[in-house]
């Protein structure tokens, strides 16, 4: 970890910003590297890109691969503080279908009429407010106005908002998984705040006992990045029922095509696209 925390801006044409985001989720040297691709300025094509990197050598990594696209790149030292906190402190709380997403600081803004979901992010990735969550809560709202989902599956939960939000809607079975460890914790501390029947569980893949013991699931989350997603192609398909639901997201829409192929080529029919910037978000049923 670096002396100081910093911050990484790029900034860019659409096009540059899209493609120096899909260099660094085709980094593994990148794998974990937090950031976020978003709109600057509609009139003037300016998009941006917020990285947080934890190491020096994520700090080095992103400078070396943002350096090879038309860029313009600044780095920002933090200020000693809880930044991540400070941050979440100004967040608007998210509307998605039917599903609210809110902080405690929006506690008195609670609708009546809504899934309210209180999300303390904590360490973890998943407040809610990134447009790949948006694009799922979104995807698993419209399905639920035709169907029910029993099982689900959340690989890669986060703070664990979309098992929380299946758990809240009916589904008897809710479970998520995470290669980091705060990230479970935090999530189970979630799905206490919300009076949730969600567990949350440290494991690498779907192949855990404790993954496997509740399949075949009816609905599986993978809010991730575009390689693993398709890495996971087949387990994903193993995990699921026939005629059982994958929603996918944490891809940028340049990488549709290719997220699709991976699955599409295993008995997969794509039903909807939803678009948040540049993000994607997936629906896709297994029909064989």
């Amino acid at each position: 970890m670096s002396e100081s925390a910093v911050q990484i801006i790029a900034r860019g044409s659409r096009d540059s910003a899209e493609a120096a985001a899909a260099a660094i989720d085709a980094d593994p040297m990148l794998e974990g590297a937090t950031y976020s691709i978003l709109e600057e300025d509609e009139d003037r094509n300016l998009w941006r890109i917020d990285a947080f990197p934890t190491t020096e050598d994520e700090v080095e990594g992103l400078k070396a691969t943002l350096a090879d696209y038309a860029v313009t790149v600044t780095v920002e030292k933090l200020a000693d503080a809880d930044w991540l906190a400070m941050s979440l402190s100004g967040l608007p709380p998210v509307r998605a279908g039917r599903f609210f997403v809110y902080g405690a600081h929006d506690e008195g803004r609670v609708p009546p009429n809504a899934v309210n979901l209180k999300i303390d992010a904590g360490a973890a990735f998943g407040t809610g407010h990134h447009g790949t969550t948006v694009g799922c809560l979104e995807a698993f709202d419209d399905l639920l106005k035709r169907e029910r989902f029993e099982r689900v599956l959340d690989v890669g939960c986060g703070t664990g908002v979309l098992a929380i939000a299946a758990a809240r809607t009916g589904s008897r079975i809710a479970i998520g998984t995470d290669i980091d460890a705060p990230s479970v914790r935090i999530a189970n501390e979630n799905a206490a705040l919300n009076q949730a029947h969600a567990s949350f569980v440290h494991a690498s893949g779907l192949n855990d006992q404790r993954v496997r013991k509740h399949g075949p699931y009816d609905l599986v989350f993978a809010n991730i990045l575009a390689p693993p997603l398709v890495a996971l192609s087949q387990d994903i398909k193993t995990a699921l029922s026939l005629g059982g639901v994958a929603i996918l997201s944490g891809l940028l829409r340049t990488q549709e095509r290719r997220v699709t192929a991976a699955y599409t080529s295993r008995g997969f029919r794509l039903e909807k696209r939803i678009h948040h910037d540049a993000w994607s978000a997936l629906v896709l049923r297994r029909m064989g």
